[in-house]
């Protein structure tokens, strides 16, 4: 028997939920009724188990750089449970060895958590009792933006960058569209996660409502948002901007930062309500600024952001205020938006991401002015009126570096660096040898390298042989 990511209790539950056959009958007083068309919105209004992603990807971005020989390092080579974070910082061919609890890639296991569980739904809630068919649809159209999420965080992950070239022999991910406990985990081709990835959004898309309730509650503007997303990592510019246009006829309001002096949880809007967010999407292990785990910022992006800008001011800390490590790294500044606002940071699609992915389309279009009125557009709320002066290009060329240049300052350790780094890393204006050195050793990653693809697991290939892994 194949192990779908070792989740025998997940199945317990859902064998429940689901109604075998041997189950759907049963009425228990006080317990939920199998095939009830209200336990999938229960289901799907269990945000844990749909709202995690990864959070590899910024730990492997240009964002960190952590201090050789620091107290840090220490502290993070002394246990097992953050021995595999400085993998992922060294981009290391293993990053989870078998042996010991900490063998299994969490990021992995959340996101093909919340594809069985939105297999479920999709597969089942359109027969289920009760509810009228409206509802039945709008719940399967929820758990197709969620199974798409993950696909697309997963092939950004596990698989090489979108080449239209190669993505028909291209690895992917295994593709799971059933609930099953003995699929084989063959990994498809990269072309085909992303038809399904289109496939499934497209098909949710009449179902959802044009507002939610909640962030954490796929709509309109979610799906639409995804799609842009799913479009610019295929390098489809075009269709990208169409995407994040009808994103943006939804939701696009921006926080202003300009006036907050302090980020607090007083003057800046829960991730459930926050309305730059379409869809809320979380890194796995929660609030990230406690040591040792802390994100320390690398100098490269703090000269980027330089002292002015909101997002330097209101969501970086001091070393000092953070890591074990403030004596011995008084200029050292980490990542502290998680940690101001007693909340994980949001890695879904956002009201900032469409408005770049126009200036980017249109940078790449030969508009530059227009490609500079976008950025603008949100660069007057990242900075307080005093400080703050619209950027200007002089051609496409000089346009597209500064919308790759914000992009990095608006989602600085919230997963979209890694995934630029991955789609630019062959373009002559952004390839990059970035080195690290960690107890003496230099580590390399050039632009040709294959560290960045992430390996799968050892242990979900040693259970699953027919499952191959990354080179």
């Amino acid at each position: 028997m194949k192990y779908y990511n070792n989740l025998v209790w997940m199945f317990l539950f859902l064998l429940l939920l689901a109604g075998c056959d041997s189950y759907v009958d049963i009425k228990t007083q006080g317990s939920l009724i199998p095939k009830e068309t209200s336990n999938y919105r229960y289901l799907l209004n269990n945000t844990e188990e749909w709202e995690t992603g990864p959070n590899m990807c910024d730990i492997a971005s240009d964002d960190v750089s952590l201090l050789d020989g620091s107290s840090q390092v220490n502290h993070l080579e002394s246990s097992e449970s953050t021995a595999w974070w400085l993998n992922v910082y060294t981009w290391q061919p293993e990053i989870y060895p078998v042996g010991g609890y900490y063998n299994v890639d969490f990021g992995w296991k959340f996101m093909y958590n919340t594809i069985t569980y939105a297999n479920v739904v999709i597969n089942e809630a359109l027969s289920s009792k009760g509810g009228t068919q409206a509802e039945k649809e709008a719940l399967v159209a929820e758990a197709l933006v969620h199974r798409a999420d993950a696909y697309l965080m997963l092939v950004n992950m596990y698989a090489k960058p979108y080449n239209s070239e190669t993505a028909n022999s291209d690895l992917g991910v295994p593709l799971m569209l059933v609930v099953n406990t003995s699929q084989p985990l063959i990994r498809k081709p990269v072309q085909e996660i992303y038809n399904q990835i289109i496939l499934d959004l497209t098909r949710a898309l009449p179902a959802l409502p044009d507002e939610q309730e909640y962030t954490t509650l796929p709509s309109k503007p979610s799906a639409y948002g995804e799609l842009a997303r799913t479009y610019l990592c295929m390098g489809d510019y075009e269709k990208a901007n169409l995407y994040a246009d009808s994103a943006l006829i939804y939701r696009n309001t921006l926080n202003d930062l300009s006036t907050i002096t302090a980020a607090s949880t007083e003057n800046y809007p829960q991730r459930i309500h926050d309305p730059e967010i379409l869809l809320s999407k979380v890194a796995y292990g929660g609030v990230s600024s406690y040591s040792p785990t802390a994100m320390r910022l690398s100098q490269s992006l703090l000269n980027l952001l330089g002292t002015k800008d909101k997002r330097y001011t209101l969501f970086t800390a001091t070393s000092a205020d953070v890591l074990y490590t403030g004596d011995e790294d008084p200029d050292g500044r980490c990542f502290y938006r998680d940690y101001v606002l007693y909340e994980a940071r949001n890695i879904g699609p956002s009201v900032p991401e469409m408005m770049l992915i126009k200036a980017e389309y249109y940078a790449r279009n030969g508009n530059p002015d227009l490609a500079m009125d976008w950025v603008n557009k949100l660069r007057v709320k990242r900075f307080a009126e005093a400080d703050y002066a619209p950027l200007e290009a002089t051609d496409s060329t000089d346009a597209l570096i500064k919308v790759i240049n914000e992009r990095h300052r608006e989602f600085f350790c919230r997963m979209l660096r890694w995934w630029d780094m991955r789609r630019l890393k062959d373009d002559p204006l952004f390839q990059m040898t970035l080195t690290r050195t960690l107890n003496g050793t230099t580590y390399t990653l050039d632009h040709s390298s294959n560290r960045y693809v992430f390996p799968i697991a050892s242990y979900q290939v040693l259970l699953n042989p027919e499952m191959i892994q990354n080179p």
